[in-house]
């Protein structure tokens, strides 16, 4: 386990848990958070155990409530002679990842926030939580969230919840396409794990050609798109977990994955 008090990293058998640590202030983003996230995406990926990432916050009170405004000069500043910031390197980072990530989302998810849910691949939430996107209630706006949001939510909610920068509850966050499951919190842990276990008993080589591929196509047209995929398909066939798994599909056996 490691601990920079904002957030804590922890392996937990082949899962990797990264834990904003701040519930005294609803877990909300300051630097230290961005760069613990970001250190917990990289030691995921560095070691060749863990198959899957979990993304969640302390308490049940908050996931993550966006920037720190404590101090809203900080949360907002940024140094001028550089093209890029680091919350939008993290989301970059994210997107760019081969292993997949959950978020468990266990309290109220807000702002920047919401940039975390969308930067994983997969999402389960307590039926209590309440989400939105407040930023203009302050005079700014969700500017790089909405890198991420407009390709996951429908356009017109994506319009409202930003334009309104009014909250919506966890059943409009699962129609909206933002949640896989939404759970009482009483049952949030059982099936944040049972979707653990059914992504860590799969083929870690498929599964991270899977994201390159569908990061890849992602903006292409459909003739680049099918021209890249029958390419992939082509290679991924070649490798030792699909000669692994094709075998004990044969033998009628559970597969036992190489990651080659």
């Amino acid at each position: 386990m490691t601990d920079n008090s904002s957030v804590i990293r922890e392996k937990r058998g082949q899962a990797f848990w990264i834990t904003i640590n701040r519930p005294d202030k609803r877990n909300a983003i300051n630097a230290d958070v961005v760069a613990g996230i970001a250190k917990g995406y990289r030691d995921a990926h560095d070691d060749k155990e863990v198959r899957v990432i979990v993304l969640t916050g302390a308490g049940d009170k908050a996931f993550c409530a966006g920037a720190d405004l404590q101090n809203s000069g900080a949360a907002f500043s940024m140094d001028f002679s550089r093209p890029n910031v680091d919350y939008a390197d993290l989301l970059r980072l994210s997107q760019n990842a081969t292993k997949p990530a959950i978020a468990r989302v266990g309290g109220v998810c807000m702002a920047g926030g919401m940039g975390l849910l969308c930067m994983t691949d997969m999402a389960v939430a307590a039926d209590h939580v309440i989400f939105g996107l407040p930023e203009v209630k302050v005079g700014v706006f969700p500017m790089q969230v909405m890198s991420l949001l407009q390709s996951m939510a429908p356009p017109r909610l994506v319009n409202e919840w930003a334009l309104t920068g009014e909250p919506f509850d966890a059943k409009a966050a699962q129609a909206a396409g933002l949640l896989n499951y939404v759970v009482p919190s009483a049952e949030l842990d059982a099936k944040v794990d049972w979707l653990i276990s059914r992504i860590v008993d799969k083929s870690p080589t498929a599964i991270r050609r899977g994201k390159y591929a569908m990061r890849a196509i992602a903006s292409m047209s459909f003739d680049e798109s099918i021209a890249y995929t029958e390419s992939q398909i082509a290679l991924l066939a070649m490798t030792e977990d699909a000669k692994e798994g094709l075998k004990a599909f044969g033998e009628k056996r559970k597969p036992s994955w190489p990651g080659r």
